[in-house]
């Protein structure tokens, strides 16, 4: 999705990040290699996984609301982001 926000704001006429930052979530090889490089907030994929797992094996009822879980996860500052 933030490619797709480079995207429009060129389209726009607006450069990131002289006149916006961006930032993503998932850390993928897109984000490594975007142009500019995106900063993104890292997580660990094992950790998301047996979460999840954890979750549909405990048998609760589909309809109750799950319960909070967090993860792990660090910025990584790339060159889509400049100063406020």
């Amino acid at each position: 999705m933030a490619l797709g926000v480079y995207q429009a704001l060129g389209e726009r006429g607006l450069r990131v990040p002289g006149d916006v930052s961006v930032v993503g979530f998932d850390d993928s090889l897109t984000a490594l290699y975007a142009v500019p490089g995106l900063t993104t907030v890292r997580h660990s994929w094992p950790e998301l996984g047996a979460a999840g797992l954890t979750a549909l094996l405990s048998g609760r009822p589909a309809e109750r609301v799950p319960e909070r879980v967090e993860v792990p996860t660090t910025l990584v500052v790339r060159a889509s982001t400049g100063p406020a």
